[in-house]
């Protein structure tokens, strides 16, 4: 009689890789010094170092890997600490451009430069705004004017006399209207009026009005000349004022100028800059003395002599590392903003702003890839900045939602020197890499960011000093060495393996925070004698604290998993925990709910009988199962074929399902379950239903690892617990998922008193032995198996199908 091969369920220090707080060398985490490093990514931190350190065009830095590892958090604290050592880059001021008005100048200047010459500008055009008024004020120029004017009134009267000497001789006068003067008829010194020199003319002779007329044609000729000569007088006498207006402008204006431009003898750009701002002074001076006869009453506008300045480093120390958390055009790129001035769209070269593009030229710019890349018009401005090694501030070619079109500025670009972190998943990358050319000629460097870490004295530590980190920058309540052991403990139940730890650092930093508000909350007594009640605020976080945060958590969202246990417990679903049953099994599955996910017991039942359709599965017949799942059901029928169909065929037909299943089925974790219940339907031998069985299976009837091996154990270990532990319940794991065990203590407590139990396997017979009790049966030379054994009877009852249906062929019917 064959006998059934011994399997071992695992004792209880093989399924919680626990922490020993005692290891640890410090009491709290507040005598420990935070990291700034990237903890856990040899890989990653090598690819930035090499990204950053290559100068090369196009080796900018993709930061692949899963959300939730604090990549982009990580990499600024990693910069930052890479930056401080190195130069801070220069400022940029955009100045008005005096030939080129629409295109405002950029000009570099030294880090903190940049302030300091807008200050100085500032300065200077308030200081001459103040000085040529009162240059213009002064006794010498009043007196030098009035001598001009006296002189310019002198010989425009000595020609004007001249004038009117010889109109008086001839019997005109000259006569000064408002516009100008002419030449009039006199008699008795008294201009006669139309009228009375009408009357004159006709009583003249012939030769008298010819005379008089000839008399007059003279005099207009001469004052014409004499006009023309005090139109250019003045026109020289104006010339003249003006050179003394500049002259004194001049004077009263170089002091100034001869000490900025001594500050920037050897910047050309500056050197070039302010002579042509010298030169508009000059040139405009009415802008600064408004003539005293001037109309005008509108403020002056001296916004082309400001600075705008445009990128200020002057407060930084090292190279700028900038997170832009909004990648969208205007906040890459900065803007031209506009006003409204006498119902016109207008702007001006100090109505430009940066964009996080020009804070971070010269070092680091970091980007998430898919928030980025949703804004189609920044990622084909930033492809073209970095091709060109420019940045350009202009407005975007296609307008907004609520965008006016109006007259715009073409600012000079500025050079552009800046290395781009993008911060993206796996799939965005490859997604880029293969659908747009410029990619990887502009993104040479890929750091690939994992999500678990060896666990080793050494990553625990790291793990303290993260703890340590976060307590400090977020004023929580330091950790002691217990509940450091508990977080670290947290950390391998979420890498789901005893031997690593998670770089979810997103995860673990809410954990600690969590934790600290209860610890914060729990307090603990005021008085020892426990007379008092009253809760005191706790300095210290502390394994309990830690284990509360996580039971609160799971409190919170564990609304679903409560329901379903308790229809299961109400006999709504059907879930047996105690009996042997043909053709049933109770399978194991993860309800994921995104924030939370919990294992849950679901009954696999098979049917077989006489025919040839071989195996049907009702969720892929009802289009409800997904491809993975489809696979591992179709691993099913190479498994008959290679065990049972070697020297006879395999003739039959079989359903198997998931009962109370209304949601879908996908992954192949379910395979050697399914066919765990075939085989019992095959050979009519009962399976145990107090032990839930979860496994992946090949054709060759090898247990594969699956996932959520934790979630699907506690999941059945839950119902068992709450219908009341037998000790005869357990749980079938495939063997090499025994690393990958981070229970949770409750588990872990009943294994050890054995109330509970976990029997990893290796292969189907592994199993089918432990379920059935019968042993599976190893085959003989002649491709038969034992009598007594679970593989003789399902491969007799094969035999049979296929007689019978081979029979029932042949018969009339």
């Amino acid at each position: 009689m064959p006998k059934l091969s011994p399997l071992t369920p695992l004792p209880p220090d093989k399924l919680r890789h626990f922490c020993d707080a005692a290891q640890f060398e410090f009491e709290t985490t507040a005598v420990l010094q935070p990291r700034s490093h990237i903890i856990g990514q040899p890989r990653g931190t090598r690819a930035i170092e090499f990204g950053i350190s290559i100068q090369s065009q196009g080796y900018n830095i993709f930061v692949l890997g899963a959300t939730g590892t604090g990549r982009a958090t990580a990499i600024e604290h990693f910069l930052r600490e890479q930056a401080n050592g190195q130069t801070t880059p220069p400022d940029w001021v955009y100045v008005h451009n005096f030939t080129v008005p629409y295109q405002p100048r950029a000009i570099s200047l030294p880090a903190g430069e940049g302030a300091r010459f807008q200050a100085r500008m500032s300065k200077l055009i308030s200081d001459i705004s103040q000085d040529l008024p009162q240059a213009f004020e002064a006794e010498a120029y009043q007196n030098a004017i009035a001598a001009m004017q006296q002189e310019l009134e002198e010989a425009q009267n000595k020609l004007l006399q001249t004038v009117s000497e010889q109109a008086e001789k001839d019997g005109f006068a000259l006569v000064q209207t408002p516009s100008s003067f002419v030449i009039a008829l006199v008699t008795d010194g008294r201009q006669l009026s139309p009228q009375e020199i009408a009357q004159l003319m006709q009583q003249l002779t012939p030769d008298q009005r010819a005379a008089l007329e000839t008399a007059h044609q003279a005099l207009a000729e001469k004052l014409a000349d004499v006009i023309h000569q005090v139109r250019q007088m003045e026109m020289t006498a104006r010339r003249r004022m003006k050179e003394i207006d500049r002259e004194v402008a001049a004077a009263a204006v170089q002091h100034h100028f001869a000490d900025i431009l001594g500050s920037y003898k050897d910047d050309e750009e500056m050197q070039l800059y302010l002579t042509e701002l010298h030169r508009d002074v000059l040139a405009q001076i009415e802008d600064f003395v408004p003539p005293v006869d001037s109309e005008n009453t509108e403020e002056i506008d001296l916004r082309r002599y400001a600075v705008n300045l445009f990128v200020n480093n002057g407060g930084a120390e090292g190279t700028p590392v900038i997170r832009e958390t909004n990648p969208t055009f205007h906040g890459l790129f900065g803007r031209i903003e506009y006003e409204l001035q006498a119902g016109l769209v207008t702007t001006h070269f100090t109505n430009i702003k940066c964009g996080s593009l020009h804070q971070a030229n010269g070092g680091y710019l970091i980007l998430n890839a898919s928030d980025f890349y949703r804004n189609p018009g920044a990622w084909e401005a930033l492809k073209r900045a970095l091709k060109d090694g420019k940045i350009y501030a202009q407005p975007p070619t296609m307008l907004e939602p609520g965008q006016v079109m109006a007259k715009s500025l073409d600012p000079e670009p500025i050079p552009l020197n800046v290395k781009i972190i993008l911060v993206g998943s796996l799939p965005l990358y490859y997604s880029l890499y293969q659908t747009d050319e410029d990619f990887a000629q502009l993104f040479k460097v890929r750091a690939d960011f994992d999500t678990e870490m060896p666990r080793s004295p050494e990553t625990m530590a790291e793990y303290a000093s993260f703890i340590a980190g976060r307590c400090q920058e977020e004023g929580l309540r330091h950790f002691d060495r217990t509940a450091v052991a508990k977080v670290i403990e947290y950390g391998s139940r979420l890498a789901e393996h005893q031997l690593k730890l998670t770089t979810r650092f997103g995860e673990v930093a809410d954990l600690v925070r969590e934790a600290s508000y209860w610890a914060g909350v729990n307090g603990e007594p005021a008085s020892a004698s426990g007379e008092s009640e009253v809760a005191s605020d706790r300095a210290l976080t502390t394994a309990a604290d830690v284990q509360q945060a996580l039971n609160e958590r799971i409190y919170r969202a564990s609304r679903a998993e409560e329901y379903a246990f308790q229809e299961m417990l109400d006999g709504v679903i059907f879930i047996a925990t105690e009996g042997g049953v043909v053709g049933q099994v109770n399978g194991l599955s993860v309800i994921d709910l995104g924030d939370y996910a919990f294992g849950q017991p679901g009954r696999i039942t098979a049917r077989t009988y006489m025919g040839d359709d071989g195996i049907t599965h009702i969720e892929r017949e009802t289009e409800m199962s997904g491809p993975l799942h489809e696979k591992g059901v179709l691993t099913l029928q190479g498994y008959l074929g290679g065990t049972y169909a070697q020297e006879q065929p395999l003739s039959l037909s079989a359903s198997i399902t998931f009962e109370q299943n209304y949601a879908g089925v996908e992954g192949d974790s379910a395979a050697s379950t399914e066919l765990f219940a075939l085989l019992s339907s095959l050979s009519n031998i009962p399976l145990r239903q107090d032990i839930g069985v979860t496994g992946s299976v090949n054709q060759r009837g090898e247990i594969q690892p699956i996932g959520g091996v934790n979630e699907k154990i506690e999941g059945f270990f839950r119902l068992c617990q709450k219908r009341g532990l037998t000790g005869s319940q357990g749980v079938v794991i495939p063997a090499s998922n025994g690393d990958h065990l981070m229970l949770h203590e409750d588990v872990v407590t009943a294994v050890a008193a054995n109330q509970f139990h976990i029997w990893p396997i290796t292969t189907i017979d592994q199993g089918i032995e432990l379920l059935t009790g019968v042993p599976a049966g190893e085959r003989n030379g002649d491709g038969s198996y034992p009598a007594g054994t679970v593989h003789h009877a399902v491969q007799t009852r094969l035999r049979q199908l296929a007689e019978e249906l081979t029979k029932f062929g042949d018969s009339d019917e």
